[in-house]
C-alpha cells in the first residue's frame, strides 16, 4: 500500500509549481547516520525498474525492490512546533516517523 494525504499532495502540487525537471517525486532509502536507514523524496525522472504510483495528477516513483521492502507507506505533511513539514512512515523504518521541509533539496 501507497498512500498520501491530501495536505500532502497539495503542498507537492505547490512545490512542483515553477520547478524546471522531472516533476516525479521518488521516494528513496537513505542511511540517515544516527538515525539509520529511511525513506526520503526527490524530483527524478521514471526508471526501469520502478514502481510507479499517480494520485491526483503527482506521480510517485520507488524502486520495486526497495517498494516491496518498505511498504506500507504513508506520506503526509504535518506542522509542528518545529515547523512545518513531511512526514513519511514505513516498514523499513520500523515505526519511527522521518520528517522534512523540503523536496527540492532532497528531503
Amino acid at each position: 500500500m501507497f498512500e498520501v494525504s491530501e495536505k500532502a499532495l497539495e503542498k507537492m502540487r505547490q512545490a512542483q509549481q515553477g520547478q524546471e525537471g522531472p516533476l516525479s517525486i521518488r521516494v528513496f532509502k537513505t542511511e540517515g547516520g544516527w538515525k539509520g536507514p529511511h525513506l526520503v523524496m526527490a524530483f527524478d525522472e521514471e526508471k526501469e525498474n520502478d514502481e510507479v504510483f499517480t494520485m491526483k495528477g503527482i506521480t510517485f516513483l520507488i524502486e520495486k525492490e526497495l517498494y516491496e521492502r518498505s511498504k506500507p507507506i504513508y506520506i503526509d505533511y504535518t506542522e509542528s512546533a518545529l515547523g512545518p513539514g513531511y512526514t513519511l512512515k514505513s516498514e523499513l523504518m520500523k515505526g519511527s516517523i522521518f520528517e522534512c521541509d523540503n523536496i527540492r533539496n532532497h528531503c
